[in-house]
């Protein structure tokens, strides 16, 4: 009996030793699962805030997809997009990059929920990344899920969006940008399709509209006709929008069929039509809808593990605007 006793003794340190390990394992990394115990409710919770806000303001949408996006491209993903500047330290959200983004109180008011509901647990990364899932959804896309488990950054600076592509980049260096983050070609044109949401300023793209090279005053590969309509609405100055297609609050491809009449908005945009490596891509999600959302939640999915901070340097902060 003694024996028998000391054998489920060491059988019983064994199991809880093995998950006491697999448990810090799960802490240390993403897992579907994160939040499952200790805030069941957080991705219900996230869904309601964004879900109300994108009913009363559509338009919302797009930059809160592109706000995972531009925190992820900077330090990886870890809500430093979502810090405030100080007088000592002026933050990523006031990059010239950055000020088109919109939609800051959403993560605000989802933050407050959980923090309502479970104390201290949910990262401002993760809502981040759960807010912009649940914007494409809404508006019409695929729904995806997203490992959970972000730490939050402690490092917010204006410097470090030099890293996020800008609208410039001819599809040679796009290509090159998204691979340094380990994109392939296919997974930064679906990446791309995120501007069927949204719009840009004129500060954008007015270097297609005039002066463009020394042979051409407009870019020739932009629509004639559209070229016109941009040239007087931007003369409305640098902060006049336009949207990247004509659905900017519903997720779909016509932001591929735009790119094929020519009417791709920044250079960045119309460069995946113009180049060969990538054009056939375009002519498949503009044919195929449903490839492009395959493909886009399959990227997303990828983008939204980049980088991702380990415990020792994260934290979960309890206001998403300031470090802890």
């Amino acid at each position: 009996m003694a024996a028998m006793m000391t054998s489920l003794l060491i059988l019983l340190t064994w199991s809880l030793n093995v998950l006491a390990y697999g448990e810090m394992f799960a802490v240390n990394a993403l897992s579907m699962d994160y939040y499952d115990m200790r805030c069941p409710l957080a991705d219900m919770i996230v869904r309601s805030v964004v879900n109300r806000a994108l009913q009363k303001d559509p338009t919302l949408s797009g930059p809160l997809l592109r706000m995972h996006f531009h925190d992820c491209f900077v330090q990886g993903c870890d809500g430093s997009i979502l810090i405030d500047s100080t007088k000592k330290n002026t933050a990523e959200k006031d990059s010239p990059a950055n000020l088109s983004l919109r939609g800051y109180e959403i993560i605000d008011e989802a933050k407050d929920e959980l923090e309502d509901r479970c104390p201290g647990v949910v990262s401002c990364a993760d809502i981040v990344a759960m807010a912009a899932r649940e914007a494409v959804f809404f508006t019409g896309g695929p729904f995806y899920d997203i490992p959970k488990g972000r730490k939050d950054g402690r490092r917010s600076k204006i410097e470090d969006t030099i890293n996020l592509p800008p609208p410039t980049l001819n599809s040679s260096e796009l290509i090159k940008i998204f691979g340094q983050h380990g994109f392939s070609v296919a997974e930064m044109v679906a990446l791309s399709g995120g501007h069927t949401l949204g719009v840009a300023k004129c500060a954008s793209f007015k270097n297609r509209l005039s002066n463009f090279d020394s042979t051409h005053n407009v870019d020739p590969s932009m629509n004639t006709n559209m070229a016109a309509v941009l040239q007087k609405t931007c003369s409305g100055g640098d902060n006049s929008e336009v949207p990247f297609d004509r659905t900017r609050t519903t997720f779909d491809n016509a932001y591929y069929n735009a790119l094929q009449s020519g009417t791709g908005l920044l250079t960045s945009d119309q460069t995946l039509f113009s180049s060969p490596r990538t054009r056939r891509i375009v002519y498949g999600y503009a044919m195929n809808q449903a490839m492009f959302f395959f493909d886009f939640q399959q990227a997303m999915v990828k983008m939204s593990q980049l980088d991702i901070k380990e415990d020792e340097e994260g934290e979960v902060r309890l206001n998403c605007r300031r470090t802890n």
